[in-house]
């Protein structure tokens, strides 16, 4: 089995060393986490869980996806101002899914009481796969769009220095040389910046709403420091703060702690558990302000499978997208195969499909923060065995992609150090900010690779920080049908004008 980076992995003497070299240099660049025993300090924390190496990625899907990214912030706006779309198309899950249900009900309260937020602030992150085809090809398939506390863009901006010391010392200079400049949070910042600013009250501060659990919470410091610099200043409160101190005035206006509050990010309210009787109050109360909201509950409510399935659909790309031919070539050409459990004939076909090739299919939830998926012979069971169909009613069924496997060290403290094959997941974040109908802002900011062990897709939720190192191609050898893993042909990388390539390789990847 041969790789990018091989002469590096197969040599331990080498591994040792550069682990150690990779940890520090992660340290030193503040690429920290809270520690699960102390999630809630930072007084002890530990070096973000990374890849030792750069994984490859094909160049084009790396540029197809950054170009894609504006085109679907524009349609998660376009969806979240639909109020029939929405309603049409999440009746069926609502019914049966109470945390749905509890989001579309704030939903049309606010719309019956009459939308104060004039300003829009998005934040979104698209996430893909580079799946194998049949045909030997690779291409870009998206996973997820997420809408609400879409992170890790402060960590993703202090990755790059780490590869780049890694490889250097590796004495890889040139190779180092060619990671992309990558710094999200520079530009999410200037999209909170210029949300605050149309708000229009130099006193109003932007409010994070964190969970009880603060794990995370070195990855939006930094936003924080960026926008005290900027002197905007931004409090950390919870759902629980909001139900005991905050209130409106009689122009809606937003109030907590004698703060006027101009942009709320949430950081939390994704999950049910994220809610108790009391936090949904205090969510109605922040939807019915004139705070801009990040999201507000329209755009969490367009950023769930149950909407993704939908817009799949033939035609309804161009419902929201018409007169934009390309935009809508460009979000479709990213589209997996996508199908509707709903109660009625197609969904009862599309379940029997699944029962009987469980193997081919995802089963999603309509929940976020990962491991909420659903593989293999767990499909069969839960659609043939449920003593309530309606439990999976709300679920979506997905195409299962196969990304091309590589090989790397998984980095996290206290974890085992050994040679795992692996495969890896792209991010695309994105901002727009959106004043009435004019459309302010709207751009993708940066990029997000993640790479978790082939043993934990199926189940397992543990990713790690990893940085794309381009490639001009990436051919599969095989497709998951045959019973290998899909491999690679050849990569050339740093060509141009008929010159030989610096690297290049070829790969088998088996079960």
């Amino acid at each position: 089995m041969a790789g990018i980076w091989d002469d590096v992995l197969d040599d331990q003497l080498v591994v040792d060393e550069i682990i150690q070299v990779a940890i520090d240099a992660a340290l030193l660049q503040g690429a920290v986490i809270r520690t699960e025993e102390q999630p809630n300090t930072s007084e002890v924390v530990n070096y973000y869980p990374f890849a030792l190496l750069p994984s490859p990625v094909p160049k084009a899907l790396f540029h197809q996806a950054r170009a894609v990214h504006p085109d679907f912030n524009l349609l998660v706006d376009l969806v979240s101002q639909d109020y029939m779309f929405l309603q049409d198309t999440l009746a069926s899950t609502a019914k049966v899914n109470d945390f749905i249900d509890q989001l579309f009900k704030i939903y049309k309260h606010v719309l019956k009481e009459g939308i104060a937020q004039i300003v829009f602030l998005g934040l979104n992150r698209s996430d893909y796969m580079f799946h194998c085809e049949a045909d030997g090809t690779t291409v870009l398939k998206q996973i997820e769009i997420n809408t609400i506390c879409a992170g890790f863009g402060a960590m993703a901006s202090r990755t790059t220095e780490v590869y780049r010391h890694v490889l250097n010392v590796l004495g890889k200079s040139k190779e180092a040389l060619k990671l992309l400049p990558n710094n999200p949070v520079k530009a999410i910042a200037n999209a909170f910046a210029k949300a605050w600013e149309l708000y229009g009250s130099k006193r109003a501060v932007v409010m994070i709403l964190v969970g009880n659990v603060q794990m995370f919470a070195l990855d939006h410091r930094r936003l924080e420091h960026k926008l005290w610099k900027r002197d905007i200043h931004m409090i950390h409160r919870t759902f629980k703060d909001l139900s005991k101190r905050a209130s409106l005035d009689e122009d809606r206006r937003l109030y907590i702690d004698g703060n006027e509050v101009a942009v709320v990010y949430f950081r939390t309210g994704y999950l049910p558990e994220d809610y108790r009787e009391q936090d949904w109050k205090a969510r109605l109360l922040i939807e019915r302000s004139k705070a801009i909201k990040c999201p507000d509950v329209a755009t969490q409510l367009a950023g769930t499978k149950k909407i993704q399935q939908e817009l799949s659909r033939p035609g309804i790309l161009e419902r929201f997208l018409h007169g934009k031919p390309e935009s809508i070539a460009r979000i479709r050409a990213t589209f997996a195969g996508l199908y509707s459990l709903d109660e009625g004939e197609e969904g009862d076909q599309n379940a029997a499909m699944a029962i009987r090739n469980p193997e081919r299919f995802v089963l999603k939830t309509q929940r976020e923060g990962g491991g909420n998926n659903m593989y293999g012979d767990k499909i069969k069971q839960v659609l043939e065995n449920s003593r309530k169909p309606t439990e999976w009613r709300s679920c979506t069924l997905m195409d299962k992609l196969t990304p091309y496997p590589i090989r790397n060290y998984l980095l996290k403290a206290g974890g085992d150090l050994k040679l795992k094959e692996c495969i890896t997941e792209l991010g695309i974040s994105g901002v727009y900010v959106r004043q009435g109908t004019d459309m302010i802002l709207n751009e993708q900011v940066g990029h997000i690779l993640r790479t978790k062990a082939t043993e934990q897709v199926v189940g397992g939720v543990e990713e790690f920080m990893d940085m794309p190192y381009l490639v001009n191609s990436y051919k599969c050898l095989t497709h998951p049908e045959s019973g290998m893993y899909p491999g690679t042909e050849q990569v050339q990388y740093g060509t141009r004008h008929g010159e030989q390539p610096s690297i290049q390789f070829f790969s088998e990847f088996k079960n």
